[in-house]
């Protein structure tokens, strides 16, 4: 089966096996949260961003106030998400950004948006996608990387490749659809270590059940 019809042929799958799969599992009340919660999710759960946000968003609710706020403070909160020295400069770096370059506002282009500390092609997708109903891309996060790897749609090893990869076989309609649905697969089903084919719909499309 050709890449592009087998990729047509997971989507409608997955479809019945997620019909209210979510675009993000982190939550949010605006564009400003959204960005910021997605740079903490680099490497992190989104259970961890999650439960560090709300003092978060409490204490710094917009971007004028995150972009004056003590980096010691920001670094105490946001410990959980890991990585907490390099990403509380990278939030009020951002939030500095908003303020100055775009009057407080989360950007709607790709090309804005990675003009942010800590916001690189992925994250940017993210964004557009979930808070604008933007499409300029393919998502590939920890989950979309591995099971489409797994799925043989595309044998690169970094996100970047397997978006080509992805955006090239599949229609532009469906590229946020499939980073759906993957992303739900990866978290309930093809999970990182034990997999659980017995339940997959795809198991007789997907080369690596035998392997796994």
């Amino acid at each position: 089966m050709k890449g592009s019809k087998k990729a047509l042929r997971i989507i409608r799958l997955l479809t019945k096996m997620y019909p209210t799969a979510p675009k993000t599992y982190l939550n949010y009340n605006n564009p400003f949260e959204m960005l910021i919660a997605t740079i903490l999710s680099a490497r992190a759960p989104d259970a961890a961003v999650n439960m560090v946000t709300p003092e978060l968003f409490r204490r710094y609710p917009t971007p004028k106030k995150l972009s004056m706020a003590d980096l010691e403070d920001i670094r105490e909160i946001i410990k959980p998400c890991g990585a907490h020295l390099k990403k509380s400069q990278y939030i009020r770096d951002t939030a500095k950004l908003l303020v100055e370059n775009f009057s407080g506002k989360v950007p709607k282009t790709l090309e804005e948006l990675i003009t942010l500390k800590g916001v690189a092609r992925k994250s940017a997708n993210v964004v557009l996608s979930v808070v604008f109903n933007i499409t300029e891309g393919v998502i590939v996060d920890t989950h979309i990387h591995r099971v489409t790897n797994r799925l043989g749609l595309s044998e690169e090893k970094t996100p970047p490749k397997i978006e080509k990869d992805l955006m090239r076989i599949l229609p532009r309609k469906d590229w946020s659809d499939y980073a759906r649905l993957i992303g739900a697969h990866g978290r309930q089903t093809c999970k990182p270590h034990r997999p659980r084919c017995e339940v997959c719909l795809l198991k007789r499309i997907c080369p690596s059940v035998e392997l796994l």
